[in-house]
């Protein structure tokens, strides 16, 4: 069955032309020129993943992430205009997935839309056969953490993680005892080629750690080896 695709953008010649091109996909897509009709489809249709211009005329981007991260955990895709760090930052720190800075490929967007909507398959949907051979849940000093139900509770309340920070969090129990370095563990999650640039993984780990209110400096689950990477111990 085809995924479905929400797209908003007020600028139509951009929003008409990634449609084109995630239909050439066999994608379904819903695409709106403005926040309220992109906020009411929501409830309508099952959405896979969206891609979300922050400039919108009636609500900007991220209210609409702010949305659909209280009910939903599919993939969120950001499109901006901007080139500020605080601008990513703050769209990856309310939940999104990825973003990508106009004007953009539209070749490379749709390599984006697969390779979230691989990692989200990847991480919520197994084989049957699979789950039979896999650990699927963790359990160890208070935290408890299930793949199969994808939810995760720290002292017996249930975290409300987003999908990347769920599978943050899960690698690092997968790996409990050994330093995930910052490029494994982008290259596990996001399933993309790291950059030396990148600070996706600080950003995500620092709001991971803000949820399990764990101190910066002396976190009990999601440990920093400076200069190496992450570990859970």
């Amino acid at each position: 069955m085809a995924e479905n695709i929400l797209v908003a953008d007020d600028e139509q010649s951009i929003a008409d032309l990634v449609e084109v091109y995630l239909k050439n996909e066999n994608y379904n897509v819903y695409k709106f020129y403005n926040g309220k009709q992109a906020v009411e489809i929501l409830e309508k249709e099952k959405i896979d993943l969206a891609i979300l211009d922050v400039m919108l005329p009636d609500m900007d981007g991220f209210s609409i992430l702010r949305k659909i991260r209280e009910k939903y955990f599919f993939p969120v895709i950001m499109l901006t205009a901007k080139v500020e760090d605080m601008d990513k930052i703050t769209g990856l720190t309310l939940g999104a997935d990825d973003y990508i800075t106009k004007p953009f490929n539209p070749l490379e967007l749709v390599s984006r839309v697969k390779a979230q909507l691989r990692r989200y398959t990847k991480y919520n949907i197994s084989g049957e056969n699979e789950k039979q051979e896999k650990i699927n849940e963790y359990d160890f000093n208070g935290l408890v953490i299930n793949n199969d139900s994808h939810k995760c509770n720290l002292y017996g309340k249930e975290l409300n993680l987003t999908p990347i920070e769920f599978s943050i969090l899960w690698y690092l129990c997968e790996n409990r005892g050994r330093v995930i370095s910052s490029e494994e563990l982008f290259e596990a999650v996001w399933g993309e080629k790291y950059m030396d640039s990148n600070n996706t993984v600080m950003v995500h780990v620092a709001k991971l750690r803000e949820k399990m209110n764990e101190p910066p400096r002396k976190p009990k689950f999601v440990k920093t080896v400076w200069g190496v990477g992450y570990t859970i111990e």
